[in-house]
């Protein structure tokens, strides 16, 4: 009963969220000029964190940790702050998502509403666990992934199985509130694959999996791109509140010196100002996407998350690895639709270290009667495998 609290009220936030930020971002579309104004929504957000966000700046890290931790606080304060901040960057352009603003509002409702129940202990993280369910499933209308996202993305030694109840019914309930309450999300859908010999087939498959190594790399080097800037801006600018400033101030710049607007906001819908764009609209479409598409928004996106413009991060990984599929499509010479469809999901896998999470989310987006779409996520879940056991192996080395 409690969950379903949770679950219902996070999906009502979060359609709240998502209308506003249609809103804003389309004002961005209409007046792009505002991008010039960036490092001020940078200032106000640092301000605002500076003054109330004590405690709260980490963000979905945070939640993490506290579902780790029996005895674990997320504040309340959380779900506004990230709302507002993550509304001033889409406002003025930023590259940021929407997964990290719908999943903090959940895990900061569940933190209230745990406070007030006075739970503690297995009670609280079970709660935590449920809140992050609630808000992305409801975000991306995906219930399913959410569940399996408050499991994975936690990276607790073990999964706590008496937490499932409880999830699934946040999930599902948030989901729901969610969609009675208006919002409607993109639906993707793949090709069926028809008349290939086993010949074909196994060559295709075996471009997939390079396909996926290409995959995996690209989101390590979002992570690794995102970190240093973070930790060079940590290194000369000792004022927190400063920090978002200068990453605004760093993309108004780029944009100026190399002329790239497309890559700029959520990417997800296609802006009638510029039909040209390369959006998650249209790069399953072939021709719907630049040779380096994928590239800018990985620099943009670093830029502006790593300098602490509020936002998440999952959508624009959905962008870079759609376009990246996209171009690999061209040399690999393999449907457009579903290497974009693959890396869709797998460059976001790969970045967050979620791949249980990708797999799900792949079949619950693209659909899951298509044997291709299983067997290509197979091939991308190998290809995350190899990667993650290459990269504990440096680790073991000292590297």
């Amino acid at each position: 009963m409690i969950a379903g609290l949770l679950g219902t009220a996070t999906g009502g936030c979060v359609a709240l969220f998502l209308w506003l930020l249609q809103m804003v971002t389309m004002v961005f579309w209409q007046f792009p000029h505002l991008l010039y104004l960036l490092p001020v929504a940078g200032l106000i957000s640092g301000l605002l964190y500076q003054w109330a966000g004590h405690g709260v700046e980490r963000g979905n890290r945070l939640i993490f940790e506290q579902i780790r931790n029996p005895d674990g606080l997320v504040p309340l304060r959380m779900a506004p702050l990230v709302l507002a901040g993550t509304l001033l960057t889409h406002l003025c352009g930023g590259s940021a998502g929407r997964e990290g603003t719908a999943v903090q509002m959940g895990g900061s409702l569940a933190g209230g509403l745990g406070r007030w129940l006075r739970f503690s202990g297995a009670r609280r993280q079970t709660l935590l666990q449920s809140g992050l369910a609630g808000g992305f499933g409801a975000v991306f209308g995906t219930p399913l992934a959410g569940i399996v996202y408050a499991f994975e993305a936690p990276q607790t030694d073990r999964w706590r199985l008496q937490a499932l109840g409880p999830c699934v019914v946040a999930a599902m309930l948030g989901h729901l509130t969610a969609t009675a309450c208006g919002t409607t999300h993109a639906t993707c859908s793949i090709a069926d694959i028809t008349n290939t010999s086993a010949s074909a087939w196994l060559q295709m498959h075996g471009l997939l999996l390079l396909a996926g190594v290409a995959f995996v790399l690209t989101g390590r080097l979002y992570v690794k791109a995102s970190e240093n800037v973070g930790r060079v801006l940590n290194h000369w600018i000792r004022r927190s509140w400063l920090r978002p400033v200068c990453g605004g101030l760093l993309l108004v710049l780029l944009v100026s010196i190399t002329g790239q607007t497309e890559a700029l906001g959520l990417g997800a819908d296609c802006n009638p100002w510029q039909p040209q764009a390369t959006s998650l609209a249209t790069v399953f479409n072939p021709g719907g996407s630049g040779w380096s598409s994928w590239w800018w928004k990985l620099i943009f996106t670093a830029l502006t998350v790593g300098s602490g413009l509020r936002g998440g991060e999952v959508t624009p990984l959905f962008y870079i690895g759609a376009t990246l599929g996209h171009s690999l499509s061209r040399l690999l010479r393999l449907p457009v639709d579903l290497l974009s469809g693959l890396g869709f999901v797998t460059v976001f896998g790969a970045a967050l270290r979620v791949p249980v999470t990708s797999l799900v989310l792949g079949l619950e987006l693209f659909g899951w009667r298509d044997v291709e779409l299983w067997t290509g996520l197979i091939v991308m879940q190998v290809a995350q495998r190899v990667a993650a056991g290459w990269r504990r192996k440096q680790q073991r080395r000292g590297f």
